[in-house]
């Protein structure tokens, strides 16, 4: 399926060569709005070509910080310009950008790219979503394509039917369970392409659409550039009852066509799971009776209408316990304004719940974090795990009702009987918190943002090595862009992090022949969060880890970093240098010969084709505006 929907939209529908050029029909901008309208403008461009294009502003708690970040113009910001460009902004309040998008905008048999891997959600819709880097997506936005890496498929053979108690949530984690990232990662370093889970089966066309993108929202966690479903009666059901019923096509794989693997699994076999603090999936029943703190409902994914529905009938007649806080986030405004109308968010209040506002650091805990020293029990996916990030145990919608009734973890088959829930047909879909260019209104005097210069690669260069992910305060990183620079800061807990007291070295200037980092990664959630804090990384200038996906090569391609490969066995020293020598580019090819502190050690440079070429020049920015892929 993501082929044929490829194929559809590239120069080249054989997909033949190490990237092909495709038309894109959707940019869904999230992490850093600014940015890429930063870079398309920079590209030439006076109005978006796309046939749908959105900015999310996510910040709805405001503070100090985040409206010091407006002012000065963080690339993660949402500038008031984006409806001028025919970019309409999805303002704060509309709920996480992933369930939106899902509603209100996201199509069959589309392709969209985006900066935000929570946005794997969408292919339950049947839409493919790609993550990319700033750069990629302000040529998408100013020409209307992409280069692409061509994919590859693993299939996800769905049979049998839940049993009761048992969500899509659920699903999801028995997936994990069965290691679906070394699949991943072994087709991966096969065919160095990305990798794409397509659900199929009797059972797959029985799911709902929020189902479906339940089980999509696994692809980030295990390497997979994406997730898709069909897009079949189910699919045209939920577009009606959205009042988009003109951006129904259908999407069947065709007969025989071939994927790289096949996965099985036996719906009926599934019984509640959770995903513990350090990322393992395990029964509910192995941390049965554990007391628990704190309670977060809903969030942007793991949670469908229907779970939340289910869960208030559930915590019906029921108080919080003294000792824990149950907090509601509700993924979308369309599902809060269906809890008041149904009453069940008249009862969940009665409950004792707190309803909060649907702000991005919500997801990431960096508001409303875990209670130190006690069990967070969420429904959402957890950002990449890595050291010193807030660690919470992921669940179903109906084992966190559990969790409220009794105060401690527990199967919820332990209740009596299952609920019948209703979802109602009739869902509001006004669209007040999108804000279009509209003729007449005063348009902003601010200046409209600026991409940062590139840096390209000129002769050697000698690398301060850092092991792990750089300390993030905020958007302070190493080598942040803008006035609010600092110095590198290893992880609490990497390798060559500063003693207690002990200032970190300062960050060295780029263009310099000895100057900018080099990040030792060991595993993929630590991938996962060095890409998506490009943005904020200017001073790092290679990554060097034992497996990274092909998107996120590309996408450190497109703003000039350099991916290497290196044997596991080799990562421990590796991550003792103090430095790392890098010859001229113009002597690399396939191999490259580095040299950390005085050890030769052969690498692999992952870049292919034109994604080269970026990295040399520093960016994947085009000086002129070309005309968009027929």
């Amino acid at each position: 399926m993501p082929q044929k929907i490829l194929a559809g939209r590239a120069t080249d529908p054989q997909l033949r060569g190490d990237l092909v050029q495709v038309k894109v029909d959707q940019v869904i901008l999230s992490r850093a709005p600014s940015r890429a309208l930063a870079e398309a403008i920079a590209t030439g461009m006076k109005k978006t070509p796309v046939e749908v294009a959105v900015a999310y502003d996510g910040t709805c708690v405001a503070d100090a910080s985040s409206l010091a970040d407006i002012d000065e113009g963080s690339p993660h910001s949402v500038s008031p310009e984006f409806p001028t460009y025919n970019i309409p902004i999805a303002r704060p309040g509309i709920g996480f950008p992933a369930p939106v998008h899902l509603e209100r905008f996201a199509a069959p048999a589309r392709l969209a790219l985006t900066d935000d891997p929570r946005l794997a959600t969408v292919g339950g819709i049947g839409m493919l979503s790609l993550v990319v880097s700033p750069s990629q997506l302000g040529q998408a936005l100013a020409t209307g394509s992409a280069w692409l890496r061509p994919p590859r498929s693993v299939q996800i053979h769905l049979s049998g039917r839940v049993r009761p108690f048992v969500c899509a949530r659920d699903v999801a984690l028995e997936l994990l369970r069965r290691n679906l990232d070394e699949v991943v990662r072994r087709i991966e370093g096969e065919h160095h392409a990305p990798v794409i889970l397509e659900f199929a089966g009797p059972s797959a066309r029985l799911l709902s659409v929020g189902d479906r993108a339940v089980l999509c929202g696994i692809a980030p966690q295990v390497g997979a550039a994406a997730a898709l479903f069909v897009s079949d009666e189910k699919t045209e059901v939920f577009l009606r009852d959205q009042r988009r019923s003109k951006a129904h096509r259908a999407l069947v794989p065709d007969p025989g066509a071939p994927c790289e693997e096949v996965v099985s699994i036996d719906l009926g076999t599934v019984d509640p799971l959770l995903m513990d603090e350090q990322g393992a999936v395990r029964p509910v029943r192995d941390l049965a009776g554990k007391p628990v703190a704190q309670v977060v409902l809903g969030g942007d994914s793991g949670v469908t209408l229907r779970d939340m529905l289910a869960a208030a009938l559930l915590l019906k007649s029921k108080r919080v316990p003294s000792r824990l806080d149950l907090l509601v986030a509700p993924p979308s405004r369309q599902v809060l304004e269906v809890l008041a109308q149904s009453g069940a968010l008249v009862d969940l209040v009665a409950t004792g719940a707190r309803i909060i506002e649907p702000d991005r650091r919500v997801v990431s805990s960096e508001i409303y974090p875990p209670p130190p020293g006690a069990v967070s029990l969420r429904t959402a996916d957890p950002e990449p795990r890595i050291p010193g990030a807030p660690s919470f145990v992921v669940a179903s919608a109906e084992t966190l009702a559990y969790a409220v009734a009794t105060g401690v973890v527990g199967d919820p088959r332990s209740f009596k009987r299952p609920v019948r829930v209703t979802v109602p047909r009739a869902l509001p879909t006004d669209d007040v918190l999108i804000l279009r260019d509209k003729k007449g209104e005063q348009v902003s005097t601010k200046k409209p943002p600026t991409a940062p210069p590139a840096v390209p690669w000129k002769g050697p260069l000698t690398l301060d090595v850092l092991a792990g992910v750089p300390k993030m305060n905020g958007h302070a990183a190493v080598g942040l862009r803008g006035p609010k620079a600092t110095a590198p800061a290893p992880a609490s807990g990497d390798a060559g992090a500063p003693a207690a007291g002990e200032k970190a070295p300062a960050a060295p200037a780029e263009g310099k022949a000895a100057g900018g980092v080099a990040l030792v990664l060991s595993t993929l959630d630590e991938v996962r969060a060095v890409v998506e804090r490009a943005t904020d990384l200017s001073a790092v200038r290679a990554v060097v880890a034992p497996f990274v996906p092909s998107t996120a090569v590309s996408a450190f391609a497109s703003e000039g970093i350099a991916t290497f490969l290196v044997g596991a066995e080799a990562l421990g020293s590796i991550k003792e240098q103090k430095s790392v020598e890098l010859p001229a580019p113009a002597q690399w090819g396939d191999r490259v010969a580095a040299v950390f502190g005085g050890e030769r050690v052969e690498v692999a440079w992952l870049a292919t084709g034109l994604e080269r070429s970026w990295t040399h020049a520093g960016t994947a920015r085009q000086p002129v505006a070309s005309k968009p892929a027929r």
